[in-house]
């Protein structure tokens, strides 16, 4: 959906407010223009920004694309599509994704704002994260764990059962994008030891990219420039 030509201009003034769609899970939820893109937001983060969100941004730069053995993408967490969107209107790549979102109604702001201006296949489910895995037989080739309630990671998915479970859903040389909060030292300090006690015990290739706030952590390094 496009919004009128002086919205998208007074955006990179201001941002203004386009839709709420509140839910049990994310009593806060809105959708606004900002810099001339949609913007999906709770009280205390970000969803999704378009292209200028940065943590995937900059990690799909830093990515050699060519490494990859395949075109499925599971996106855990949907947001507003940003991801989605980045791959096709800004890479140039057309993937089939697979997407998971607990929140119908982020899904649905995703579908009328975003999604439904796509040219790539989707398969959406409406389904909690850890039951779509430990459910789901298929394998993807690049994995991008995206899912936070406001500004946390569910517990049960910053964990090495989960990351045993994302491992098996991963092809042969599959890439897992697990993203991860790094804003204040609390976060630093959960996320570096989540890192080093849990993530590269099941992923021994892996690391992390520093992506302005964020860490996002990969089992295959040497498949990112740093």
């Amino acid at each position: 959906m496009t919004q009128p030509w002086w919205k998208r201009m007074l955006s990179y003034l201001t941002e203004l407010h386009i839709e709420s769609a509140p839910s049990e899970l994310n009593p806060h939820l809105y959708v606004s223009l900002s810099k001339g893109r949609y913007q999906l937001a709770t009280k205390n983060a970000i969803y999704s920004f378009a292209d200028l969100y940065d943590n995937y941004r900059l990690s799909f730069k830093a990515l050699d694309w060519d490494k990859l053995d395949g075109s499925e993408m599971l996106l855990l967490g949907v947001g507003l599509g940003s991801i989605p969107f980045m791959i096709e209107s800004k890479l140039n790549r057309k993937l089939r994704y697979t997407g998971v979102e607990i929140d119908e109604n982020v899904l649905y702001l995703a579908n009328k704002y975003v999604l439904r201006d796509l040219q790539s296949p989707f398969e959406m489910h409406i389904a909690d994260a850890w039951n779509y895995i430990v459910q789901s037989n298929d394998k993807f080739n690049i994995i991008c764990m995206d899912v936070f309630v406001d500004d946390e990671i569910p517990d049960r998915l910053f964990s090495m059962d989960f990351l045993e479970l994302l491992k098996d859903r991963l092809t042969p040389n599959g890439v897992l994008m697990y993203n991860c909060l790094a804003r204040t030292d609390a976060d630093i300090h959960a996320t570096k030891k989540f890192l080093f006690d849990e993530f590269l015990t099941v992923f021994p290739e892996g690391g992390y990219l520093d992506v302005r706030g964020n860490w996002m952590l990969v089992n295959r390094k040497a498949y990112f420039s740093s």
